[in-house]
């Protein structure tokens, strides 16, 4: 699709219902929006519901700089019963009595992974090994060593949910690229059993909250600047705008921006000019133009 002037473009806060891919929710939005032109930043399981991000029209270019936002989640993890996706979609593989297990014990264990800590991906889960997604090698019985990687858990709260059901429910603040129910499975299996995590929501990508989201046939888009609004801006003038749109590097002082970038560009009617990003040492460089 050409980027003309006056196509449709810009940032969808969309909920995500339980039962749809990620790229169900972009199949649906192309319809809905009348253009091939959307992305999405940051998958969410099928059976998981809550804030995914689309970038329609020239706004999937600036999906990149979202994707680093911390997250939040909720979710209920269900101590003694393992399964196959660790999560309630999957087949019980291990039964386990934690009966005698209490919520201090929970807390005291889940304390444990706050921080930077080193997580195995799940066998259902898009991460490549040998050029091949793990679920499409999980669907045919095959499971393959992952190495772990390091992600951050900001901060973690655990509450049981009734008195004596062995279910407690997670709040989770995290760095991308981390999987709540590889989390729930090790907090599970420090306590000695197993566990598995159902009921997953996500609240938020950085400032984008599900108190804005909107169901994916009716999304309403957010104008480009606004998308990258998590970021420090720098308002353009007249003569920094036109140096901007052409795409010269320039010096930081002449940029301005504050903390070490990305910086979106607008001008002075808040539309987005260009996203610039660090250079060499005193310089900085358009990673994106977009002509207003």
């Amino acid at each position: 699709m050409s980027e003309e002037k006056g196509a449709v473009e810009g940032l969808a806060v969309v909920d995500k219902e339980a039962g749809w891919t990620s790229h169900d929710v972009v199949a649906k939005a192309r319809g809905v929006l009348g253009t091939r032109k959307i992305g999405h930043s940051g998958t969410l399981d099928p059976d998981a519901t809550g804030v995914l991000l689309l970038g329609v029209g020239r706004a999937t270019r600036l999906l990149r700089f979202l994707t680093p936002l911390v997250k939040q989640y909720e979710a209920e993890l269900v101590l003694g019963v393992e399964t196959t996706t660790l999560d309630a979609a999957g087949e019980v593989t291990a039964i386990h009595d934690m009966a005698g297990i209490g919520p201090q014990e929970v807390a005291a264990a889940a304390a444990d992974f706050v921080g930077d800590i080193m997580q195995v991906p799940p066998m259902v889960s898009a991460v490549k090994v040998g050029g091949r997604r793990l679920h499409e090698l999980a669907r045919q019985g095959i499971e393959v060593e992952r190495k772990a990687r390091p992600v951050i858990i900001h901060d973690l709260v655990v509450a049981p949910v009734g008195i004596g059901t062995g279910v407690y429910r997670m709040e989770v603040s995290c760095s991308s690229g981390t999987y709540i129910r590889s989390l729930g499975a090790d907090i599970a299996r420090a306590l000695g059993g197993g566990g598995h995590v159902r009921a997953l929501r996500r609240l938020a990508i950085g400032s984008f909250t599900v108190s804005e989201a909107h169901p994916v046939d009716s999304p309403v888009l957010l104008p480009m600047g606004a998308a990258l609004r998590d970021h420090p801006a720098v308002t353009a003038g007249e003569d920094l705008g036109r140096r901007v749109i052409a795409g010269q590097v320039l010096g930081a002082d002449e940029l301005g921006g504050a903390g070490g970038g990305p910086w979106p560009v607008l001008d002075s009617r808040g539309r987005l000019l260009a996203v610039y990003e660090p250079y060499t040492e005193g310089w900085v460089k358009p990673a994106v133009v977009i002509s207003p």
